[in-house]
């Protein structure tokens, strides 16, 4: 996807290309990273769009599919015991 940004402030578009610079990053590389980092703010202060919970419960997905099948741990909590 293609962006043009019209009318952007010489002083914000010179701290964009300090920035760029600054990081060694071309200044498309630079605009996408802050339009980036500016929607994870903007989301986290937007309820249910708190991505550090998304993130935390996707690597919890993860490892939990990560649990071998097996006749032992992947069986904990789900038999009744011994006995019974």
């Amino acid at each position: 996807m293609d962006i043009v940004l019209e009318d952007v402030d010489d002083v914000l578009a010179g701290r964009i290309r300090r920035l760029a610079e600054a990081r060694g990053w071309t200044l498309p590389q630079t605009w996408l990273h802050l339009v980036e980092q500016g929607v994870y703010a903007c989301e986290a202060d937007t309820p249910g769009f708190d991505s550090r919970e998304a993130e935390v419960l996707q690597a919890a997905l993860a490892a939990l599919q990560a649990v071998p099948d097996d006749p032992g741990y992947a069986k904990i909590g789900r038999d009744e015991p011994a006995g019974r």
